[in-house]
């Protein structure tokens, strides 16, 4: 853990409390509103040094520390995106900040593109697996040899199991497929989103994967969900935008807040 993030442990904990956090949840555009459900305290990014930034709207930046379903969580409202500052590690510092605050898990949420007809906007899928479409890699530059991490259970098969028991649980569908990082912030063309379902994607996004490789370096157990928001292009006749986007997410936030609210009650 780097000094900064030393720091930041002791700030946060002085205003939270030395509890240990058991599990972190990153919220994607249009999710914010899930940090609202802990029963805790909340502390703006911009009170955390070298956290990120509010840079897209849709967002709500602030850590919360606090209660759910009687877990103990970190909840992050808002990511900052490749696409903001060119910076693929701009998470790096906030999960080595969860990892010091003493969790050992991760749950990524995010809003993306599906790439399959029984796939729809409203519905949610579970990352299986993610391609790195955009090539880029947020362990670059990382001096040890840490940085080798291997990614051939990246997302947790445990974690995964244990969410789809949680959404049959609630007798809410929960899709599985392969989630592809595209650095953005245009959307994608047709073209390129042909090219990505011949490569295995399901559906496609702007983040995500950069959390998934940090939190594997730094030994966290990771799953992530999507909410789906919009077919991908030339899939539809939609009109794809942000605001489209945030205007979306809600339709699938209510059946994620469900599924984690039964997953955290259902932990060991």
């Amino acid at each position: 853990m780097s000094r900064n993030a030393d720091d930041l442990v002791g700030l946060i904990r002085a205003r939270a409390g030395r509890d240990p956090v058991e599990l972190g949840l990153i919220l994607g555009s249009g999710l914010g509103h899930l940090a609202d459900a802990v029963s805790g305290t909340s502390i703006d990014y911009a009170d955390l040094p070298g956290f990120p930034h509010a840079g897209v709207s849709g967002h709500n930046p602030k850590l919360v520390i606090g209660d759910l379903e009687g877990v103990r969580v970190a909840v992050f409202g808002g990511r900052a995106h490749y696409y903001e500052n060119g910076q693929s590690d701009a998470m790096r510092l906030p999960l080595e900040v969860l990892q010091g605050l003493g969790a050992g898990s991760l749950i990524v949420t995010n809003a993306a593109g599906s790439l399959r007809p029984d796939i729809e906007p409203g519905d949610l899928m579970l990352l299986s697996d993610h391609i790195n479409f955009s090539g880029l890699n947020p362990l670059i530059g990382e001096a040890s040899d840490a940085r080798f991490v291997p990614m051939t259970a990246a997302h947790d098969p445990d974690m995964r199991a244990a969410l789809a028991a949680a959404a049959k649980a609630e007798g809410l569908p929960l899709a599985t497929g392969v989630y592809a990082w595209y650095s953005g912030p245009s959307f994608e063309t047709p073209a390129e989103i042909r090219a990505i379902r011949i490569l295995g994607g399901d559906a496609v996004g702007m983040s995500t994967v950069p959390e998934v490789i940090l939190a594997r370096f730094l030994g966290l157990k990771v799953a992530a969900i999507s909410t789906i928001t919009n077919m991908a292009a030339g899939l539809s006749d939609e009109n794809i935008s942000h605001e489209h986007t945030k205007a979306m997410a809600p339709l699938g936030a209510a059946k994620l807040e469900r599924i984690l609210r039964r997953y955290l009650r259902d932990l060991d």
